[in-house]
């Protein structure tokens, strides 16, 4: 099994792509920060999903995308919408319900996408995209092109049907599609190990479907990167997909009203300690880079959040109109009275 111990620096990345993907990842804490902030104002209608925490895998992958790829992601998806390009500005504006949102604010912040970035959205049922993402794949080699398709789920996925017809389809038609498991140990509440046969619900199934296990420290931008550019080259060279574990852990509960009391206060603690932004900067000023360019970014960051956060509570609300289009065939739901 292919496993990148913790503190290990690949270096694969040249330093511009390392800056920018620290400032990502401050772009995206800083971001849902802000999205919980509004919830516990009452702002979000509904509830949302952080990756706090487990910012450097939508970062270190995205890193690796180029335009015209894709990528499908669960509920947990801001992070990488996000990392594909799309405006703040606009994903507050979906996920508080205004018509300057990334679709019209009928999404919400489960339903997330962006067609222009490549993003081909957030699913919110369990492992449904998985199939998905190979049929976007299959539509790139169907076209001879050099499209990858990057598919993230999270580790309660490995243990639904759709996980592995994705997977045996992908490998038996040599599909360019990455798959990514954000193993961030629970199902919603639910500790994966207990009700999962093996120790690594994605790593130790890859075999069954011929391909190589690949488990990595997820919350070290550095590897992700290298094992997502790997990833990358396989399938733009036409050998088929790859099945990546990211081991990560969320800082806070399954969504924004649960408390998360489950989880033992020293596995909390040790993973904090863990956290990828922290481990990120200080390897990059180890490495000498000057301090003052990371927070003149950590700056940066919080005054570009608020910027789009004020703009976007500053959106007006979706006309009835707007929010009947793209729902009907028509238009309109006009024809079923």
């Amino acid at each position: 099994m292919t496993s990148t111990p913790i503190g290990t620096t690949p270096g694969r990345a040249d330093q511009a792509t390392r800056v920018q993907m620290y400032e990502q990842m401050v772009h995206i804490r800083s971001f849902e920060k802000r999205v919980l902030a509004l919830f516990h104002q009452g702002l979000v209608p509904a509830t949302s999903h952080l990756s706090t925490g487990m910012e450097a895998i939508a970062v270190g992958v995205a890193a690796n995308l180029r335009p015209g790829d894709s990528t499908l992601c669960t509920y947990r998806g801001h992070a990488h919408v996000l990392a594909r390009g799309s405006s703040m500005e606009a994903m507050f504006a979906e996920l508080i319900g205004r018509a300057t949102g990334l679709l019209g604010g009928k999404g919400g912040s489960m339903h997330l996408a962006s067609a222009e970035h490549g993003a081909l959205g957030s699913y919110a049922i369990v492992g449904a995209h998985i199939p998905i993402a190979a049929g976007v794949a299959w539509s790139a080699q169907y076209r001879n092109t050099d499209q990858v398709v990057a598919c993230f789920f999270g580790d309660g996925a490995t243990n639904i049907g759709a996980f592995h017809e994705g997977l045996n389809l992908a490998a038996v038609w040599k599909l360019p599609v990455v798959f990514v498991c954000e193993n961030n140990r629970y199902m919603e509440y639910t500790p994966i190990g207990s009700v999962t046969a093996v120790a690594h619900p994605a790593a130790d199934r890859a075999r069954a479907y011929g391909l190589e296990p690949v488990l990595i420290d997820g919350n070290d931008a550095d590897v992700v990167f290298t094992a997502a550019a790997e990833a990358c080259s396989r399938a733009r060279a036409g050998d088929g997909p790859t099945l990546i574990e990211a081991e990560t852990y969320r800082h806070f509960g399954h969504s924004n009203s649960d408390p998360a009391k489950y989880r033992p206060e020293a596995e909390v603690e040790e993973w904090l300690e863990r956290d990828p932004i922290t481990i990120y900067r200080s390897r990059l000023l180890a490495e000498g880079l000057d301090e003052s360019v990371l927070t003149q970014i950590d700056v940066s960051a919080d005054d570009a959040v608020e910027q789009a956060a004020s703009a976007a509570l500053a959106a007006p609300v979706p006309t009835v109109d707007e929010i009947e289009k793209n729902v009907w065939a028509d238009g309109s739901g006009s024809w079923r009275s």
